[in-house]
């Protein structure tokens, strides 16, 4: 709060000034000030005009001028007095608050804008002007990587990532939850979705090898309005939980390369159910215990070769073409045949989907 800045300016100059000093927000309540019995009572010598007064001017006793990152201002300082030390320790008050305030919304209300941008807590039509008030570029190309954290340690996470993006002014790093930090990523023309896998890996490999932090990285696709940015977000948070259930072993996923397992993501449950019952119509699923569906993996990682299959299972290639045989029989698809293998290859995924019961965003 800007309040707790202004205070300890307040309590820095009023030695100096040897006058009782302080600060009045938009309500015309006291915000900070030198005699701390004012602190939280309003002002009332004060009337709405004193929020469109442009130069240095007195009330009752007291000099005011206003400041603030708005061009109609936002705060009045005032310094006891009506002579002309006064006006003058109020207008050099007044400039200090004012770089203090300045700072301070560079550095946490851009921060809050972003968060609130993304997670679409923020109408569209304030996004601009909003915006603008912070003197925020919204019109360069900016991409979401959505940090999870898997295990906690010591070091603050989110400290180790911030000082991996110095440039405050063009990347953020903003915490969604406990498990969750969101990257928003300025980004130039040339980038490519291998440079923005390239930095999510430097992510995990700093947090991972130093401070034995394991994560995982969801990349969404780059935008190039700010208003886009909640799309890129969404993105990320399907790319990690896309991931949790088809490639586990992976700790960066990128939206652009999920595939079909993004289109099986999006389908409503029970049209996957519909799905499963009708290719399996001889059989279930579930009837292939555990090593045939092993069989069947390395036969899909081995392009349906299966001289190459049985090589790697060490078996005898008749005992695959057996197992090949045996899951014809239980499902009345054959894997040697692409089409057949295509529909299987899609159905356990769906099957894996189901048992995952994975959030949707």
């Amino acid at each position: 709060m800007p309040s707790r800045l202004f205070l300890g300016i307040v309590n820095q100059m009023k030695d100096v000034i040897n006058r009782t000093i302080g600060v009045v927000d938009e309500s015309f309540s006291i915000v900070a000030c030198s005699d701390l019995s004012r602190m939280g009572s309003n002002c009332e010598a004060l009337n709405g005009d004193a929020f469109g007064m442009s130069e240095t001017f007195v009330q009752d006793g007291y000099t005011y001028r206003l400041f603030g990152t708005r061009p109609q201002g936002e705060y009045l300082a005032f310094v006891e007095g009506t002579d002309e030390a006064a006006a003058k320790y109020t207008e050099l008050l007044a400039i200090s608050l004012n770089s203090v305030k300045q700072y301070y919304d560079e550095k946490y209300d851009r921060g809050n804008f972003i968060k609130n941008v993304i997670m679409d807590n923020i109408l569209p039509g304030d996004i601009y002007l909003k915006a603008r008030e912070l003197h925020f570029n919204s019109d360069v190309s900016r991409v979401v990587l959505l940090v999870h954290i898997h295990t906690q340690s010591e070091i603050s996470a989110f400290d180790v990532i911030q000082n991996l993006f110095p440039e405050k002014n063009k990347d953020f790093v903003i915490n969604i939850n406990e498990t969750d930090i969101a990257v928003v990523k300025e980004m130039h023309t040339r980038v490519e979705s291998k440079d923005l896998e390239k930095l999510a890996q430097s992510i995990a490999d700093t947090l991972g090898s130093e401070f034995y932090t394991q994560i995982s990285v969801g990349i969404g696709t780059p935008v190039e309005g700010i208003k886009d940015l909640a799309r890129s977000f969404k993105e990320a948070q399907v790319a990690l939980e896309v991931g949790k259930v088809f490639d586990t072993e992976k700790a960066i996923v990128s939206y652009d390369n999920l595939g079909i397992a993004r289109l099986i993501y999006q389908l409503p449950t029970t049209l996957c159910e519909m799905f499963l019952r009708e290719v399996f119509k001889q059989g279930s699923i579930d009837s292939l215990d555990q090593e045939t569906l092993f069989t069947i993996q390395r036969f899909f990682e081995n392009n349906l070769n299966v001289s190459e299959t049985s090589r790697k299972l060490f078996v005898h290639r008749n005992t695959l073409v057996y197992r090949l045989e045996k899951i014809k029989r239980l499902t009345g698809l054959d894997l040697r045949e692409f089409d057949d293998a295509i529909v299987f290859k899609v159905a356990l995924m769906v099957k894996k989907y189901l048992m995952a019961d994975p959030v949707k965003y």
